[in-house]
């Protein structure tokens, strides 16, 4: 029957890894976790178990630009009836796509959008059919930290005769994947654990003494070599900088991050999608959902903060199967960018003047979880889970110091904090033997595209700018 479906609603054959099994598991009321590499079909098991129950599918989402990336996937893919409840639509939109709920079939939202009263109770008056999280460990690595209302899906949930959750990721250690389990209320789900290795990714590690030696090595790196790849980089300022370093060397590149508007950011995309920009200089706002098969190259100007973003930002490469190559760049300095990044959560003190009511200056990212732990905890219950939370923030910066640091296999090192096990094989990392020039093949100079005159005049104003 499964087959049958398959064939009928998608056109394929046969399923990919894992598939099937989680599948089989809704289809029989079952709440399911499913770790599944990137590339490996994730939203298929929603998709299909949305036709073969018919009845609507639930899917919670993590970014604006992700869900919109699979609305527009989705519709090109013939599905019709699939709606976003995001801040892109006008009150007027958001208002019809209320009224109009119950005939989609597929509904993409947010955890800050399920605390809209008039949202919650539309969608507990329907007969869903299923509740998907997608990108599931944004609940333990966001929102604990900085989006608490991924962790009010906790009470969200908690409602008579709710349907199947299922919690897809590609990335999440054992205690990632207990705690998505405890914040969803998911206490006799079953778990699909995919192996996280991808031996088409090589990786590599270069050390230099400056941050210019890095800039530099960046410049003779991609000037001469074939992309696309993605640059990630730890600001915004970042950002921009490599982007306009880049442009001299007359490379189609653009830079991508939470402060480029909301048509440029989908321009940025759809052209890079279409390899008319070769390179894409990112913050960690890029990737999610970026359906780009032939990806080479991932270089990390600065080493993400934790292995498991590292992981799904290098999992973005070689989806097409054939080889790519992840390089982090290091200096010594990176450890205070990383050491910043880390010391995010408010201080004992905050949290003590915050619960007597004194007035003090707060971040907006303070004030929210502040506000949050007020709901939930007493003061010093408040302290214990930050100091809590400090902690595990402090062994995963250790996680990443190692990787930056150690003489053994980086692939053997990195997979090895998923708690999995990895052959190693020869080349397949700096420290096993790799060199990047069996990867530095000369580089074209793409052309724009001329099948969208506005645009393509929008790229030219962004790229020459």
């Amino acid at each position: 029957m499964l087959q049958q479906a398959l064939q009928h609603y998608f056109g394929y054959a046969n399923f990919r890894q894992g598939q099937e099994e989680v599948i089989t598991q809704l289809l029989e009321g079952k709440d399911v976790v499913a770790l599944l590499p990137t590339g490996t079909g994730k939203s298929l098991c929603y998709q299909l178990t949305g036709k073969v129950k018919g009845t609507p599918v639930l899917i919670i989402s993590p970014l604006l630009s992700l869900m919109q990336d699979q609305v527009n996937q989705m519709k090109k893919m013939g599905f019709k009836r699939v709606v976003a409840l995001n801040s892109f639509l006008t009150r007027e939109q958001f208002t019809q796509a209320l009224n109009q709920l119950p005939h989609y079939e597929f509904i993409f939202t947010s955890p800050e959008m399920l605390q809209n009263e008039l949202v919650t109770n539309k969608l507990r008056a329907m007969p869903l059919g299923l509740i998907v999280i997608d990108e599931a460990h944004c609940i333990s690595e966001w929102g604990h930290d900085f989006r608490p209302d991924y962790l009010r899906l906790q009470t969200w949930l908690n409602y008579y005769n709710r349907p199947p959750i299922v919690a897809l990721t590609a990335t999440a250690t054992p205690a990632v994947i207990a705690d998505i389990k405890y914040v969803l209320q998911m206490e006799h789900a079953s778990t699909y654990i995919a192996a996280i290795d991808r031996k088409e990714i090589h990786l590599q590690r270069k050390w230099f003494t400056t941050t210019q030696e890095k800039v530099n090595w960046i410049e003779d790196y991609v000037s001469t070599t074939l992309g696309p790849g993605i640059i990630y980089t730890s600001s915004r300022k970042r950002a921009e900088q490599l982007a306009e370093v880049l442009r001299k060397w007359h490379i189609t590149v653009a830079a991508y991050h939470g402060g480029v508007s909301n048509e440029d950011r989908q321009l940025i995309q759809e052209q890079f999608l279409a390899d008319d920009i070769e390179w894409i200089i990112a913050t960690s706002a890029f990737g999610m959902g970026v359906h780009k098969t032939n990806i080479r190259h991932i270089i990390h100007e600065t080493m993400s903060p934790t292995l498991s973003s590292y992981m799904q930002e290098i999992g973005r490469a070689a989806r097409d199967g054939q080889d790519a190559l992840a390089t982090v760049l290091c200096t010594q300095t990176d450890y205070d960018v990383l050491q910043f990044l880390m010391d995010t959560l408010p201080s004992e003190h905050m949290i003590k003047q915050y619960y007597a009511g004194a007035d003090q200056p707060l971040r907006e990212l303070d004030q929210r979880l502040l506000a949050y732990w007020h709901s939930m905890y007493r003061c010093d219950e408040a302290i214990h889970y930050r100091n809590q939370l400090y902690l595990s923030k402090r062994r995963a910066f250790d996680a990443t110091r190692n990787y930056m640091e150690t003489s053994a296999c980086l692939r053997a090192t990195l997979v090895q904090y998923f708690e999995q096990s990895v052959q190693v094989v020869d080349a397949c990392c700096t420290n096993c033997g790799l060199q990047d020039a069996s990867f530095k093949e000369l580089r074209r100079i793409t052309h724009l595209s001329t099948q969208n005159p506005h645009w393509t005049l929008r790229l030219q104003q962004m790229l020459l700018k």
